[in-house]
């Protein structure tokens, strides 16, 4: 397990590797063994095993005696509703999304804006049969995604260079990954207000997404109606992209933005 940079103490190491090791819980979509969890985080089986079950102790997660695997617990559930239910993000846009997806039919999808993309905070499942969504918590690069696109065209323009100073990964044929070419794309995002992103991070799917904005108008990330690449067009409907504003607007308001 690769080590912290600055001061270094056992216990520290200790407290890293215990988030690690719930974080790959959190994620995976089965009950994880000591021995995958140990190779997937570079350590001993040993040491893994420590950690799980003060883990386990604790109710953060837990291990079926069958199986003799590990899950997150109810302890952890309850603590993620908590900082979700806390997120003022999540509190201005909770009913709007709502609203949005009764009146469109669509899943909506709530972002916000990190270092490395957009981190999907909250998911509403829209009215198809087929539900349409990206999982909460998961990280939408910059160039292949609606939400990431437009939370990054509002940024300022040292956050812009600093991501077209890095590879941008292809995720399909639709994928823009040349710097000018991308650089082109955001500008024409900030001039129309909106994004989509239709085959680019799979094909099939595509998102329309509006930035948010806070009090101080700084953007803080992306509202988004998501679903089949037949229901959202390239280009979408002119009452896909007004309701959608109309809700960024609502969640502006929400947060104190009065622009």
């Amino acid at each position: 397990m690769p080590r912290i940079s600055g001061e270094i103490t056992e216990g520290i190491q200790s407290v890293v590797l215990a988030l690690r090791v719930i974080e790959h819980l959190a994620q995976s979509r089965r009950p994880v063994g000591v021995t995958s969890l140990a190779n997937a985080l570079g350590t001993t089986k040993s040491r893994i095993y420590r950690h799980l079950q003060t883990l386990v102790q604790q109710g953060y997660i837990v291990r079926s005696e069958e199986s003799e695997l590990y899950k997150v617990g109810s302890r952890l559930i309850s603590l993620g509703r908590q900082v979700s239910e806390n997120n003022s993000l999540v509190n201005a846009a909770h009913y709007p999304m709502r609203e949005l997806c009764e009146t469109l039919g669509h899943s909506c999808v709530l972002s916000q804006i990190e270092e490395d993309g957009a981190r999907v905070l909250l998911t509403v499942p829209g009215k198809s049969s087929i539900e349409i969504g990206v999982k909460p918590g998961s990280l939408l690069q910059f160039n292949n995604s609606a939400q990431g696109k437009v939370a990054l065209a509002f940024s300022p323009e040292a956050n812009i260079e600093r991501v077209l100073a890095q590879p941008l990964e292809r995720t399909t044929p639709n994928t823009i990954t040349d710097p000018d070419r991308f650089r082109e794309h955001l500008a024409l995002v900030r001039k129309r207000g909106w994004a989509t992103a239709a085959n680019e991070s799979a094909i099939g799917l595509n998102a329309l997404a509006f930035p948010l904005f806070d009090e101080m108008g700084a953007v803080v990330g992306s509202v988004a109606i998501v679903d089949l690449f037949q229901f959202i067009e390239a280009e979408p409907t002119a009452e896909q992209i007004s309701e959608t504003a109309r809700t960024a607007r609502r969640i502006w308001q929400n947060l104190g933005y009065a622009g």
